[in-house]
């Protein structure tokens, strides 16, 4: 899911098959699919899959005992590896363009989390918003905060947060968190 979310993929889905020695090379049962909606995150998807993997699962295990359901051989066409997301690389990287950022940091919500650092202090990102039309381009990192947002610079143009976590808290509104963190004009996210 984390990968088809930051591949910008539009469906995913789940899949009931054979173990095989090899990794996820047996044959398959059945199969799900999921319309990836433009703000999941992969806790979202990851919501839906379970009640429809679940279903999937059971249709299953009925078919194979009561013999009215047959294996089919994966395709070998198409097949993508997606390794597991590692917490150093769910740091949100600010010089890639607005859309990929904002992929990334879905993919990678709410396991293992998107984080980057504001100065010396690491904190976590909520998902971003591209839609939104930023009040002046920014370089990629820099911060702006008005009275109802806070931009940071990506690649191409600024996204804004909408939530952050800093070290030991609950994930706050991010014009909340600035209010109090009292940024100066200089504050960049690397």
């Amino acid at each position: 899911m984390q990968a088809a979310i930051a591949a910008g993929d539009t469906v995913t889905g789940a899949t009931t098959f054979r173990i095989e020695p090899s990794l996820d090379s047996g044959p398959v049962y059945g199969v799900v699919t999921e319309a990836i909606r433009p703000t999941d995150t992969t806790g979202d998807l990851l919501e839906r899959l379970a009640l429809s993997g679940a279903a999937l699962l059971s249709a299953t295990l009925d078919g194979v005992a009561d013999g009215t359901l047959t294996a089919r051989p994966q395709p070998t066409d198409g097949v993508s590896m997606a390794p597991k997301v590692t917490v150093e690389q769910a740091r949100v990287r600010w010089d890639l363009p607005a859309p990929v950022v904002e992929r990334r940091i879905r993919a990678v919500t709410p396991n293992p989390g998107a984080w980057t650092l504001i100065g010396d202090l690491r904190v976590k990102i909520g998902p971003v918003n591209v839609d939104w039309v930023a009040p002046k381009p920014l370089p990629p990192g820099a911060i702006h905060v008005d009275r109802k947002s806070v931009w940071i610079g990506t690649g191409s143009e600024p996204v804004r947060l909408g939530h952050i976590q800093p070290p030991g808290k609950k994930f706050m509104n991010a014009v909340d968190w600035a209010r109090g963190a009292r940024l100066d004009s200089a504050a960049r996210a690397t």
